[in-house]
């Protein structure tokens, strides 16, 4: 009996794409490795963890592969790139998510060394990924996705650093997104605000009343408590798959409506 359905709209999303994940092992990075894999993609996890990167891959099956990658080093991101282009020949997408939030201080609280590790890891990782990724981007026609954050958009109080690296990440990603449509590549952000992972965890450890900022973390989101990776997996997939095929420079809030602040 017919079904009505054709058959391109029984394809999945991201069928038979090649798609590059940093901090992929766990939190979101791991929630978007998954869901890109259920939809079609073979998925290279880099993680500066490199078993929890190839557990993510192996659970993510097909053809995705683990990589030891510390984003922070030129070098690393240069090795792991050419060892993905070296094992599937091409690349479809990356998804610049490998970030530290720590320390959860005022600015003048904040040590060099902790300014200069978030600055590499946050920030400087999305020049690494897009130098040694872009030729074979532009040969795909291929897509960025940054991992930012609302407080990136709106402020945060007692987290000066990492707000910086991502208000800078947003507009790296329009000017990115500027330059690069020219070669057929569209670049994006999405911005969560509270999302449960292990960074969230530690971020709410160092808070002056940890009891306490749970239940804030719940009530700032007014579609309901803080949530976990899975909704930020499910932007993540519009974004890299063809139905964003006219979409860039986007810098897209998937936060509940934390940002509108009616519950605070």
């Amino acid at each position: 009996m017919p079904t009505g359905k054709s058959e391109l709209s029984m394809e999945r999303d991201l069928e038979k794409k090649i798609i590059v994940v940093t901090g992929g092992a766990d939190g979101i990075g791991r929630e978007c490795a998954l869901a890109y894999a259920r939809e079609g993609a073979s998925v290279a996890v880099l993680d500066v963890d490199g078993a929890k990167a190839e557990a993510t891959a192996a659970e993510s099956g097909g053809a995705s592969i683990g990589l030891v990658c510390d984003v922070s080093k030129g070098a690393e991101v240069e090795t792991a790139l050419k060892r993905v282009l070296a094992y599937y020949r091409r690349i479809d997408a990356v998804h610049n998510n490998a970030g530290i939030a720590s320390p959860s201080k005022p600015l003048h609280e904040t040590s060099e060394q902790e300014w200069d590790d978030l600055q590499r890891i946050n920030l400087k990782s999305v020049y690494w990924t897009t130098r040694y990724a872009f030729a074979a981007l532009a040969e795909s026609k291929g897509a960025i996705l940054n991992t930012a954050s609302m407080v990136g958009l709106i402020g945060q109080q007692n987290h000066a650093a990492y707000v910086a690296t991502k208000g800078a990440m947003i507009s790296l990603t329009k000017a990115m997104a500027a330059d690069y449509a020219v070669h057929g590549i569209r670049v994006n952000a999405v911005c969560p605000a509270g999302v449960w992972t292990p960074m969230l965890e530690r971020w709410c450890e160092e808070q002056p009343d940890p009891g306490s900022i749970r239940k804030y973390l719940d009530d700032i989101h007014l579609l309901g408590a803080c949530p976990h990776g899975d909704v930020i997996a499910d932007a993540a997939v519009f974004l890299l798959s063809n139905k964003a095929r006219f979409i860039t420079g986007c810098i897209l809030p998937v936060s509940g409506g934390a940002e509108l602040g009616y519950r605070r």
